[in-house]
């Protein structure tokens, strides 16, 4: 699971600062808040790989998503790309888990 989670956090890195770049264009946006919003949310998605394995990782990451999808408010690209990337992490962590759970069988039967 936490490869799955993992990689997705990284596509949303990029996708981040690419929105970053656009949304310097945006009137009424400074470089400076601009990149500031972005690069905390890019430092959030680089830490979250690490915390997978603990408590709340996941949920942050959840939290993470949300803010995704509320930063169409500001690029309105963003609603759609932050609901594919919330359907991304929802099948990372449903089909890791069941990846986890065969390993964990296959394991099991081996030993």
């Amino acid at each position: 699971m936490r490869t799955l989670c993992a990689s997705t956090l990284i596509g949303e890195f990029f996708v981040i600062g690419f929105a970053g770049l656009v949304a310097m264009k945006q009137p009424g946006l400074t470089a400076g808040t601009v990149w500031a919003v972005s690069g905390i949310a890019m430092a959030l998605c680089v830490l979250l790989c690490g915390m997978l394995g603990r408590r709340g990782g996941l949920a942050a990451g959840w939290v993470l998503q949300a803010g995704l999808v509320a930063s169409g408010l500001v690029l309105p690209t963003m609603f759609f790309l932050g609901a594919v990337f919330a359907a991304l992490w929802w099948a990372s962590i449903h089909y890791g888990r069941k990846i986890d759970e065969a390993k964990a069988r296959h394991a099991a039967q081996t030993a």
